[in-house]
């Protein structure tokens, strides 16, 4: 392989606080993951409490949690090696070529969740995950660095049509935050859509069902709350792995360079905080009433409908516009040859899958009561990561659409919240 020469050219546009957020977020981001769970596994749970309840550095590293990991992403690796499922086409890249992609991730959970269970079975004591959640996140933070790292660096040996057209600032930090390679492979290994649902999706399951079996430990069984997030989680987590291949029209995989920002985000963010509740629920029990379990399996149920539905429709709509199932939708035709949905789903607010994602995030932190902070913590993270996302399309899309996209935006003035936001 040899270095690229051709100094491509640099896009001096930066997002995320520029500079000084690309060198504060690996930073900051990592403690406050350490924080959470180490608030989680105190008496009071306070979030806002002084002092912080810093943990020792015994307790953060643990050569058992190494071996854990390393064994957790080997196999997660040659579960996507695996011979089965369908091979999918990804979008038209800038030099015309398409990627494939293995479509297995749901066949990934299914042989994981089979030999968790024969584990289980044979006597392993899952719930000792709970004891090594610190040392696993800094594994986790640890594997996110050094991953980010190689992909730095390997990417200046990329032809200048496989950057990200983001993440070439010639700012070092900058570039490593946001990823400079949009596509960074090993043969036809993807290590960017690897990472995207599996080793950190799967693991929060994974995770989640350790803290159900160590209150089932702790107490002789499992509370309908701790059920309740499982159920609810395990649900999101089998969604994205079956509809997998709706991932490859995202804006992680079409625009964005793979760097510390995405790895850290898929292998350590995502197991060790969107499965705050389950951990949380472990320390601070909760009972709840057959009503309120109830209206929170309602409200779980109503988002899930939001996004899965407005979801089926977008995705439809890119594979096969004629499609007799949308055919009925009113669009706008843009200057691109495209068109935008202004009828149905995304007629309704511009992002319907973004209010499905809120609802069900809060129907996740509902089952934790409202005595604490801390379980609402995912809700009210989601919600402004949501917003910036949404902020982050509508520049695309304007720049994109242009006229087009504003007449869009009068047809469809509400952009997650109707009558609201």
């Amino acid at each position: 392989m040899k270095l690229n020469k051709h100094k491509p050219a640099q896009h001096t546009e930066m997002e995320f606080g520029g500079a000084l957020g690309a060198a504060c977020i690996p930073v900051f981001l990592p403690l406050t993951v350490l924080y959470l769970l180490s608030v989680c596994r105190t008496p009071g749970g306070a979030l806002l409490q002084w002092p912080p309840p810093l943990p020792h550095s015994t307790f953060l590293w643990d050569p058992v949690a190494a071996a854990i990991m390393v064994g957790w992403i080997s196999l997660q690796s040659a579960l996507y090696l695996l011979p089965v499922g369908k091979v999918s086409e990804g979008l038209v890249l800038r030099d015309g070529s398409k990627l494939k992609y293995p479509i297995n991730g749901f066949h990934a959970l299914c042989v994981t969740a089979v030999l968790l269970a024969v584990c289980v079975c044979l006597g392993m004591p899952l719930g000792y995950l709970f004891d090594l959640v610190l040392p696993l996140a800094v594994c986790a933070i640890g594997v996110s660095y050094l991953l980010a790292l190689y992909l730095y660096i390997r990417s200046f040996w990329a032809p200048a049509h496989q950057l990200a057209l983001r993440g070439n600032t010639g700012n070092p930090l900058y570039d490593f935050f946001i990823g400079r390679e949009l596509n960074p492979r090993i043969g036809s290994f993807d290590l960017k859509f690897f990472c995207e649902l599996r080793p950190g999706l799967i693991g929060w399951v994974v995770l989640n069902a350790a803290m159900l079996m160590k209150e089932v430990e702790l107490r002789g069984s499992s509370s309908l709350a701790m059920l309740l997030v499982n159920g609810f989680q395990l649900l999101y987590v089998m969604d994205a792995l079956w509809n997998e291949e709706a991932v490859l029209t995202t804006m992680d995989i079409v625009h964005d360079g793979f760097g510390f920002m995405l790895a850290f985000g898929d292998l350590a963010w995502v197991p060790f905080t969107y499965g705050l509740q389950a951990m949380f629920l472990v320390i601070h029990p909760q009972t709840l009433s057959p009503l309120s379990a109830l209206g929170i399996i309602l409200l779980n149920g109503v988002g899930y409908c939001i996004f899965r539905k407005s979801n089926s429709q977008k995705n439809q709509f890119r594979r096969d516009p004629a499609h007799k199932s949308i055919a009925h939708l009113e669009t706008i035709a843009t200057a691109t040859g495209k068109h935008l949905l202004v009828s149905g789903w995304w007629g309704f607010v511009r992002h319907p899958n973004y209010l499905g994602d809120i609802l069900m995030a809060l129907a996740w932190s509902l089952p934790c009561g409202v005595s604490h902070l801390l379980p609402y913590f995912y809700v009210v993270y989601f919600s402004i990561l949501l917003v910036h996302r949404e902020a982050r399309d509508e520049r695309q899309c304007r720049a994109k659409y242009g006229l087009a996209w504003d007449t869009y935006c009068r047809r469809v003035p509400y952009r997650i919240i109707p009558y609201v936001y």
